[in-house]
């Protein structure tokens, strides 16, 4: 199983980031973990695409997450041969979503049905909305949600994927909780979004200071893959964005609460889940 961060950005568009999406190989194919802007410029760069995605799984409905649900689900209908509906696992709401994404591209849709005599059939997605519990079993591979906090949006999930004896936990927006606690539990790496409360702090904008309360700190993200032993954690979803020469002090946060391996997202950084190795 491999990770690949996509898009390690935040809501501020950021030339070297894109926005947040995550990408995890497993044995029955890609799995994709939100989808920011530019997801699928990044999916062409690792050989992916629209058509390959086995599922689409939202953490939660913040547009900085799901800003390029459009483009993929124009992209899977347009590129396919045949009708080839997008699965799409999300918190309650994501029907809703769905479907008045559908609906703001109804002009497009008609444009395109007019002129391509082969495409017959309208794009489609089943939608699969869940508040916990295993909600993808093929396999070896099984992905299994829980809800999060990250309140006001609600509600908001989780993911672990399992393939084999291998374990990826996906964070999403969130601050600790007891669904992350849970998700965690014996994982071999943990992605985790994270903001820095200090240089937060000082800007002291409430606009920017607002967030701290709802996104998870870098010395939060560590104490939760130290407490529940998780070999690597990767922080992205970045705010704000690392300065050059600054990433040692990321490093030095998290390293201060976690003896674990620690890295820092950067767009299509790739990563091999590792059969288990416990601290």
């Amino acid at each position: 199983m491999q990770v690949i961060i996509l898009g390690s950005g935040s809501p501020l568009p950021d030339p070297a980031r894109a926005g947040p999406s995550t990408l995890v190989r497993t044995a029955v194919g890609d799995l994709l973990f939100d989808c920011g802007r530019a997801v699928l410029m990044r999916c062409a760069a690792v050989g992916s695409g629209a058509g390959a995605i086995r599922g689409l799984y939202l953490t939660h409905l913040h547009s900085d997450h799901i800003t390029d649900l459009n483009d993929i689900f124009t992209m899977r209908w347009v590129m396919s041969l045949v009708p080839n509906p997008l699965p799409v696992f999300g918190p309650i709401g994501t029907a809703a979503l769905v479907q008045a994404t559908e609906a703001m591209l109804e002009p497009d849709i008609g444009y395109r049905l007019a002129h391509h005599d082969d495409l017959q059939w309208r794009p489609a997605a089943t939608v699969t909305e869940a508040d916990g519990g295993v909600i993808f079993d093929e396999g070896s591979v099984r992905v299994t949600a829980a809800p999060t906090d990250h309140a006001p949006v609600r509600p908001t999930l989780g993911f672990r994927v399992d393939d084999g004896d291998r374990s990826v936990v996906i964070a999403g927006d969130t601050v600790p909780c007891a669904g992350l606690d849970e998700l965690c539990a014996g994982a071999d790496m943990l992605v985790y979004t994270v903001v820095r409360r200090d240089l937060i702090e000082q800007v002291g904008l409430p606009r920017l200071t607002d967030v701290l309360d709802y996104h998870s700190s870098v010395p939060d993200a560590a104490r939760t893959a130290q407490r529940h032993g998780v070999p690597t954690l990767v922080l992205t979803h970045l705010v704000p964005a690392p300065a050059p020469g600054t990433e040692q002090e990321w490093f030095d946060q998290a390293t201060a609460h976690f003896t674990g391996d620690v890295v820092l997202a950067t767009d299509l950084l790739t990563l091999d889940v590792t059969p288990p190795r416990r601290r």
